[in-house]
């Protein structure tokens, strides 16, 4: 099997989901006691949450480069960022590292593809939702996308770092993106992703009339496939 890098911790919470569904996969493809080779860089996330508060993105990005370069020391052959936010610094990480990165994008992007679905909604944290980095991924596979109002990036980047991070799960939370995402649809989105890796805490399928892409189970699947080697991963 392939070794993975990942650079989780951002939050810990959906960084356990991930390691979860990484080895679920490579358990039911192999059977027996089998799991998946893993390296888990685990960062503090206090310590990148008060970049992004500085906006000092050059430190995050050099926190998570080392991270990754470390996986890659400890055998990684391919490494992921655990979190859609911090693939803002994507490209650093990936230009300092002599391995694939696996995009977090490119796995939603491939999960739209396969359902035919051509336009997204994106609920996230607000860098996510406003910055290019993201949206601008997606259109790379072809795929469009649409983002809340104002007021409910406002909403769901507080709910975000006030609740989700810290593994906080509020009923009234849970009723405000099911609203959200009834306005995604409503302004065109075949189908909405959860841009940020804990909003699955949060929100199910069976909660909204409209499809929805968790972005942390697509990346995790594709990781899994990676692992196995069923899959490669590419240098963009």
């Amino acid at each position: 099997m392939e070794t993975l890098g990942l650079i989780g911790g951002m939050s810990w919470h959906s960084t356990a989901t991930y390691y979860r569904i990484i080895n679920e996969i490579v358990a039911a493809a192999r059977g027996g006691h089998a799991s998946a080779r893993i390296t888990l860089e685990s960062l503090d996330f206090e310590e990148i949450r008060q970049c992004q508060i500085r906006g000092d993105w050059a430190s995050a990005a050099a926190l998570l480069t080392e991270a990754g370069q470390r996986c890659v020391r400890s055998g990684a052959t391919t490494v992921a960022i655990c979190t859609n936010l911090m693939h803002k610094v994507a490209p650093e990480v990936e230009a300092g590292i002599d391995v694939p990165l696996a995009h977090i994008a490119d796995a939603v992007a491939a999960e739209a593809a396969r359902n035919g679905w051509r336009t997204l909604g994106i609920l996230g944290t607000r860098w996510v939702m406003e910055e290019d980095f993201y949206a601008g991924r997606l259109a790379r596979h072809g795929i469009d996308s649409v983002i809340p109002d104002e007021a409910d990036r406002e909403m769901s980047d507080t709910i975000i770092f006030d609740e989700l991070t810290k593994g906080i799960v509020q009923v009234a939370s849970r009723s405000a993106y099911i609203d959200t995402i009834q306005r995604l649809a409503d302004q065109g989105a075949d189908a909405v992703v959860l841009a940020c890796t804990e909003i699955g805490l949060l929100i199910q399928p069976h909660d909204v009339p409209v499809p929805l892409v968790d972005s942390v189970e697509v990346h995790a699947r594709e990781l899994g496939r990676l692992a196995l080697g069923t899959v490669a991963a590419t240098r963009w």
